[in-house]
């Protein structure tokens, strides 16, 4: 896992990742944390979250896409269904989610330039270093990058 400090939104725009993943909760809010941002700057990735079921626990592990053209450059935006719900205090972060949307991610975009946040360790309040040797386990040989937000 490589680890940098950055904003990944802009990274992604200036061609360094052709995908990034950010973690979402299965009812289509995208209110808060990067997802807001993202909504923001890739409307259509939030349309693709408005796609699926609101509410559904069968969302957990799979993940919404969409494929954006910004300037010369492609980028792959995943919805990372990696907790259910965002009430509340505590761990929300599945980790089971987290492996299986991984594993998946591994599937379908080998060879590419991968890029995400703390995914489920912020708001979502999972541990990190679980977090991170999921991550490491299910992208071994990938080049994937931790954005760590520059504040």
């Amino acid at each position: 896992m490589n680890d940098v400090e950055g904003d990944l939104i802009e990274l992604a725009l200036n061609g360094e990742f052709d995908v990034i993943v950010h973690g979402c909760n299965c009812f289509c809010t995208m209110g808060a944390g990067l997802a807001k941002a993202i909504k923001f700057e890739f409307p259509e990735a939030y349309q693709a979250d408005l796609e699926t079921e609101k509410g559904s626990e069968d969302k957990l592990g799979k993940y919404s896409q969409v494929t954006v053209q910004r300037g010369n450059h492609k980028i792959t935006i995943l919805n990372a269904y990696t907790q259910f719900h965002w009430r509340g205090r505590g761990v929300k972060a599945d980790y089971n989610a987290i492996k299986e949307v991984f594993s998946n991610i591994k599937t379908e975009f080998c060879g590419k330039r991968i890029g995400y946040p703390l995914i489920g360790a912020g708001l979502a309040g999972g541990d990190w270093n679980i977090i991170s040797e999921i991550i490491d386990s299910k992208l071994m040989g990938e080049r994937h990058t931790l954005v760590r937000f520059e504040k």
